[in-house]
C-alpha cells in the first residue's frame, strides 16, 4: 500500500492521481452517501413525532442522538484511526454505520423510540469515524491554500444527497402524514396502534437499503487503491514551530475553532432539520414541507459552487467565513420577522450562508498542527456535537414559546463564528 507524507502532499500529486481514480473521486463518493444518513434526520424528525407519539422536545432527540455520538465517540475514533489508518478506518466507519441502519428494523417493528435513539447513535459513531479520517485527508491531499475549494467539491456531494434523502424518504414515510394526523384524533386506542405500527414499518424497507449500499462501499473502499497520508509526519517549518509543542491544548487557534465548529454544526443542523416542522408550524401541509430542507441544501450547493470558483483567487477562506456569518444573523432576523412562504424561504437561505461555513473553518482551524492533526482532527469532530444540543435546545424553546421566535438561538452563533473568521483563526499563542 502506498503511504504518502504530510509534506509531499503539498508539493507533489498522489499516486493515484498519476494513475487510476483520483482520491477525490473515492471521498466524494463518502461524502454522498454519508450526507444522504445525516440528512434523513429532518424527515426522521416529523416521522418519529407521529410514529411513537412525541413532543418537540422529545422529537428533537433524533438529532441529539445522532449528534452526541461524534462528542463521546470522536477519541476513540482517533484511537481506531492509529491503529488502522485513514484508509481502513473509512471502510470501519462505513460497517459501523451499517449496524446502526441495522437496529431500526426491530425498531420499526416494535415502535420502541429508545431502539431509534440507539440505531442514530451507532450510526452517528460510524460518521464519527468516517469523518475524523475523510476530513482531514482532503485538507492534506492537495495546496492548503486551496482546501477549501476541495472540500467545497465535498460539499456538493455531501448536499445533493441531502437534497435528494429527505425527499426520498418523505415520499414514502410521510405519504398521507396530513390526513392520518387528523384521522387519529378520533380513533380509538387499539385502531390508533394499529395504524402507527403500520406508519412505523414504513422505514424498514428504506433502511435495508442503506445497509447494503454501505456496506457494499465499506468494502469497495477497504480493498481500493486509496493511498494512506501520514499525518505524523511534520516539514521543517512546521516541525520547527511545534517543537516545544506537547498538546493540542497549545494551539488556541485550534481550541477555537473547535466551538466555532460547534456553532457552525448546531445553525447548519437546526436550519436542515427544523424546516419542515417549522413550515408546517407556519400552516404549510407536510405534503409540501417535505421538500423545505431540499431548498436550504440546494442553497448550500449554490455556495459550495461559488467556493470552488472562487477561493482562492478572488477571496480567501476567512473573508468567505465573514461574509456567511453576516448573512446568517441577516437571514435568521429576516425570518424571524416575517410569515409563511417568506419566512421559510430565509431558514432555506440559511443553507447558502452556511455552506463556505465547513470548508473555511477546517483548514484555519487544523493550519501548522503537523503530527498533532489527527488528535487536532478528532477534536474537530467532537465539534459536531453542536448538531445534538443546539437543535435540542430549539426543540425546547418551541415548546416553551414557538418555533418561530425561538430562532433568536441562531443570531449570537453567527455573531461567534463572524469573531473568529476576523480574529480568533489568528491566535497562535
Amino acid at each position: 500500500m502506498t503511504k504518502i507524507t504530510l509534506s509531499k502532499t503539498l508539493v507533489e500529486p498522489l499516486p493515484s492521481q498519476k494513475k487510476g481514480l483520483n482520491p477525490i473521486v473515492i471521498i466524494g463518493a463518502l461524502f454522498f452517501i454519508f450526507g444522504f444518513v445525516t440528512w434523513l434526520n429532518s424527515v426522521l424528525i416529523p416521522y418519529l413525532r407521529i410514529a411513537c407519539e412525541l413532543n418537540n422536545f422529545e422529537a428533537y432527540l433524533v438529532a441529539f442522538a445522532f449528534y452526541i455520538a461524534y462528542l463521546v465517540m470522536a477519541i476513540p475514533s482517533a484511537w481506531v484511526l492509529k491503529l488502522t489508518g485513514l484508509k481502513k478506518g473509512m471502510s470501519v466507519g462505513l460497517f459501523i454505520m451499517a449496524v446502526g441502519a441495522l437496529i431500526f428494523i426491530p425498531a420499526a417493528i416494535t415502535r420502541i423510540y429508545s431502539l431509534f435513539l440507539l440505531g442514530l447513535f451507532v450510526q452517528g459513531t460510524g460518521l464519527a469515524v468516517l469523518q475524523t479520517a475523510s476530513n482531514p485527508y482532503i485538507v492534506i491531499v492537495g495546496p492548503r491554500e486551496s482546501a477549501a475549494k476541495r472540500i467545497s467539491i465535498m460539499g456538493i456531494c455531501n448536499k445533493i444527497a441531502g437534497a435528494i434523502a429527505p425527499v426520498a424518504l418523505g415520499t414514502i414515510t410521510l405519504k398521507g402524514a396530513d390526513e392520518l394526523i387528523k384521522r387519529l384524533v378520533n380513533m380509538g386506542a387499539a385502531q390508533k396502534a394499529m395504524e402507527l405500527n403500520v406508519l412505523a414499518h414504513r422505514v424498514i424497507l428504506p433502511y435495508i437499503l442503506i445497509i447494503i449500499v454501505l456496506v457494499v462501499l465499506g468494502i469497495l473502499i477497504f480493498f481500493s487503491g486509496l493511498p494512506e497520508i501520514d499525518t505524523d509526519h511534520e516539514d521543517e517549518t512546521v516541525a520547527a514551530a511545534n517543537t516545544h509543542k506537547t498538546s493540542v491544548f497549545q494551539f488556541p487557534h485550534l481550541l477555537l475553532g473547535v466551538l466555532t465548529l460547534f456553532l457552525y454544526v448546531g445553525v447548519e443542523v437546526l436550519a436542515g432539520d427544523s424546516i419542515i416542522s417549522y413550515g408546517a408550524s407556519q400552516g404549510i401541509a407536510l405534503s409540501t414541507a417535505k421538500f423545505f430542507t431540499a431548498c436550504t441544501l440546494v442553497s448550500m450547493i449554490v455556495g459550495y459552487i461559488i467556493g470552488i470558483i472562487c477561493i482562492p483567487k478572488y477571496f480567501t477562506q476567512d473573508k468567505a467565513l465573514r461574509v456567511s456569518a453576516v448573512l446568517g444573523v441577516v437571514f435568521s432576523i429576516a425570518a424571524i420577522f416575517t410569515h409563511g412562504y417568506i419566512s421559510v424561504m430565509f431558514i432555506a437561505l440559511l443553507g447558502l450562508a452556511n455552506s463556505l461555513m465547513w470548508p473555511a473553518i477546517w483548514p484555519l482551524a487544523i493550519a501548522d498542527l503537523g503530527r498533532f492533526t489527527k488528535m487536532g482532527s478528532s477534536f474537530m469532530i467532537m465539534a459536531i456535537a453542536g448538531g445534538a444540543l443546539i437543535p435540542l435546545l430549539y426543540g425546547r424553546l418551541v415548546d416553551v414559546v414557538n418555533a418561530q421566535q425561538a430562532y433568536w438561538i441562531l443570531v449570537p452563533c453567527y455573531v461567534f463564528i463572524g469573531y473568529y473568521a476576523t480574529l480568533g483563526h489568528k491566535i497562535r499563542s
